[in-house]
């Protein structure tokens, strides 16, 4: 019997070297997990059917000495990422029965080194929600407590590697999307540098904010798929050459606080306290921790539901019943348009189409947009003065731990703002890294987020381990 609940990358690779075991071996103890506790929780839309034929080309790669650490390793992937051949809805009706006629670059790159894929995974319709509640295809429980949402817009992978039901997954960032589920599941979630991961086959929500980024268990695991799928793409427009991706490298020894942004977050105590209590273990294994004040990131979130809204109406513009997915007969062309767009995207899809298709809009442009984009500026550079007299900077993940499941759901204001300490990072394109930090009295995870100046993912590795460590 393989104990999957304690598995890493690392120990499945020395094992699979030294034939402890088969990948055949160890896709079958997920695939029994996910048939035990996946109708419950949901965080699967499919488990692939291919799934021995990978693990058989995996095997032979041990076999012939080609394996990479990433070779048979189960993954789980988010349902806006393209492969080939299989079924990617964005957990919208609106791309009801479409397949996926390439392969992202990380799939590919994914798929070179003989990883598993086990699966896509549930997600918030076009990855616009706070807590996988807006799929079209049902909910996503949160192994932790079934009666509380997993977090989003990834909850469906962060569900699968917390309730073992994969060891590593691909989630995307728009705005916490990863950061937050890890932080309600008690995960590990990276959102590296805008244009360090490919973004090519990723199906858009906000082009200028969204990042492909990883869940796993511990920060080593995090680090190993940074690293394998950290590539310069062609086909990526944004994608950063390797020449240009220029970091700190000294060691980190200030983190900041910026203690004016928390007091207006909405912290509950709990959170609060186990937020001291981490940065107290941070001083006690040598690192200064010093107040910050960083006025302008107040405003990351407004600036921010300005901006992705602009950008997801530009994006969802192309999915009109027509060309492929949902289609809804009517009398004419804009009939068509208007039933196969309404019945197609969900409440939340919709809602924001309006707003950004409302402040793009002749006459709000430069009254939202624009200095929207001005906002975003301004708060870009001030975190970068900021790293100039710190080398990170920490706040909590969420402002509370998992909520319950339709709890926020009348309420978008309030669901948005689960996002607030997850915005400066997306907005400015910076790394960040959310790690567990403890729980509440009742279990719930809890979580800590470090941010880091442009290209600085060492920096987080190296801090993030060594908090793992401290107790």
């Amino acid at each position: 019997m393989i104990d999957i609940k304690n598995l890493t990358i690392q120990k499945v690779h020395d094992d699979l070297s030294r034939g402890v075991y088969t990948v055949r071996d160890l896709v079958d103890a997920y695939i029994e997990k996910i048939k035990k506790d996946d109708p419950e929780v949901h965080a699967y839309l499919e488990v692939f059917n291919d799934i021995y034929e990978q693990a058989r080309h995996a095997q032979t790669l041990f076999a012939t000495k080609k394996a990479t650490l990433l070779t048979g390793i189960p993954i789980a992937v988010k349902d806006n990422i393209l492969i080939q051949g299989k079924h990617v809805s964005a957990a919208s009706k609106i791309l009801e029965g479409y397949k996926a006629v390439y392969d992202a670059t990380v799939i590919k790159y994914l798929k070179e080194q003989g990883a598993v894929l086990l699966g896509r995974t549930n997600m918030d319709e076009f990855a616009m929600g706070s807590s996988t509640q807006t799929s079209a295809y049902g909910i996503t429980r949160n192994p932790h407590d079934k009666n509380r949402v997993p977090g989003g817009s990834s909850g469906g992978s962060a569900a699968a590697v917390a309730g073992d039901m994969a060891l590593v997954a691909l989630g995307t960032e728009t705005c916490g999307s990863v950061r937050q589920p890890a932080s309600f599941c008690g995960l590990v979630g990276l959102k590296p540098t805008y244009g360090a991961l490919s973004r090519y086959g990723i199906i858009a929500m906000g082009n200028s904010l969204d990042q492909v980024s990883p869940f796993s268990k511990t920060v080593a695991e995090s680090e190993i798929i940074f690293r394998a799928l950290s590539r310069f793409d062609p086909n990526d427009a944004t994608s950063v050459p390797e020449e240009n991706r220029i970091g700190t490298k000294h060691s980190v020894k200030k983190i900041g606080v910026p203690r004016s942004f928390l007091t207006g977050g909405g912290l509950d105590s709990a959170t609060l306290e186990n937020f001291e209590k981490s940065l107290a273990k941070l001083a006690s294994a040598g690192y200064e921790i010093v107040d910050i004040d960083i006025p302008l990131l107040k405003y990351s979130l407004a600036a921010y539901y300005v901006i992705m809204p602009a950008e997801v109406s530009t994006n969802l513009s192309r999915f009109d019943g027509i060309r492929y997915g949902y289609h809804a007969e009517g009398k004419n062309l804009m009939d068509v348009y208007t039933k196969s767009r309404g019945e197609g995207f969900g409440k939340e899809a919709r809602r924001r189409i309006l707003l950004g298709t409302y402040v793009l809009s002749h006459g709000y442009y430069d009254a939202y947009y624009n200095k929207a984009l001005q906002v975003r500026e301004a708060i870009a550079a001030s975190l970068k003065e900021a790293f100039e007299d710190v080398d990170l900077i920490a706040t909590p993940t969420t402002p509370t731990p998992a909520f319950k499941l339709g709890e926020k759901m009348d309420d978008p204001v309030a669901m948005y703002l689960c996002d607030i300490f997850s915005a400066p990072a997306n907005l400015a394109g910076i790394p960040s890294l959310a790690l567990p930090s403890g729980t509440t009295d009742t279990g719930l995870p809890l979580s800590i987020q470090f941010m880091a100046p442009h290209f600085c993912e060492d920096a987080l590795f190296e801090v993030g381990k060594k908090f793992e460590t401290i107790r």
